[in-house]
């Protein structure tokens, strides 16, 4: 079944400026640029300033062509720190609900994300998700769907919304899997006073590919279970590599 077309609804641009504030309804279609750019290399001035950042694998981004970058998530800060630090423009996959102010939705469409509404209708976002793929964009999607912890996080094998195996499936385009650690802690004061008392981990794991045409049910789930399998191994990973307690993630 054809996925159902999107109309597209051009947001509102001020007389004679260039920079769109963008309404509500608007399909945000627009690949990340300079203004990502520029964002980016501000968060590694204030990170390099403020956090201790241990990372390993990151050169793996570097993938030519499209791929799904797929992040574990403890805190609404993951898509600012991963975006700062891997060396790769990524169109992240961002909840509707995020849209309803006009600032935040205007710093969504300028930084190249786009919606999701996770209580309705999949196939927009899915539709938009293969548009950009096809672009050879990098989209920053979370297979968990929502901030989770303890026993509901990935990391723990708990289980994944499967937009990210569909995708992965319909594409043909690699996932990535990347674990960021410490960003729950970013809601203090402490982590950003300039004497690096923040802690980061970033880890990368290997592009994984779901089998070509794999577009059933069954296929998916054992995508998801392959992807599962391979976050709770990059946690045994990351733990082992820089020496981190067991409960480090949230």
């Amino acid at each position: 079944m054809p996925l159902e077309k999107q109309k597209t609804v051009p947001p509102s641009t001020p007389a004679g400026s260039h920079f769109r504030f963008a309404r509500i309804g608007t399909v945000l279609s627009k690949p990340p640029g300079m203004f990502y750019d520029v964002c980016r290399v501000l968060g590694l001035g204030v990170f390099g300033m403020t956090m201790r950042v241990k990372s390993k694998g990151l050169r793996s981004v570097d993938h030519e062509g499209g791929m799904l970058v797929a992040v574990s998530h403890v805190s609404h800060l993951d898509p600012i720190v991963v975006s700062a630090m891997l060396g790769r423009r990524i169109s992240w996959v961002s909840r509707i609900e995020f849209y309803q102010h006009w600032f935040m939705r205007t710093l969504l469409y300028h930084g190249g994300a786009f919606q999701v509404n996770r209580t309705g209708a999949a196939r927009p976002m899915i539709r938009e998700g293969l548009r950009r793929l096809k672009r050879g964009e990098a989209v920053g999607i979370f297979p968990e769907g929502e901030l989770m912890r303890g026993k509901n996080s990935v990391l723990r094998g708990a289980s994944i919304k499967q937009g990210v195996c569909m995708l992965a499936a319909l594409s043909g385009r690699p996932v990535l899997p990347v674990i960021v650690l410490g960003t729950e802690q970013l809601i203090r004061i402490g982590p950003w006073l300039p004497a690096k008392r923040g802690k980061l981990w970033i880890l990368a794991g290997n592009p994984i590919h779901a089998v070509p045409n794999s577009r059933g049910r069954r296929s998916r789930d054992e995508f998801a279970q392959r992807l599962i399998a391979e976050y709770t191994r990059l946690y045994a990973e990351i733990r082992l590599e820089f020496n981190l307690p067991e409960d480090i993630a949230p």
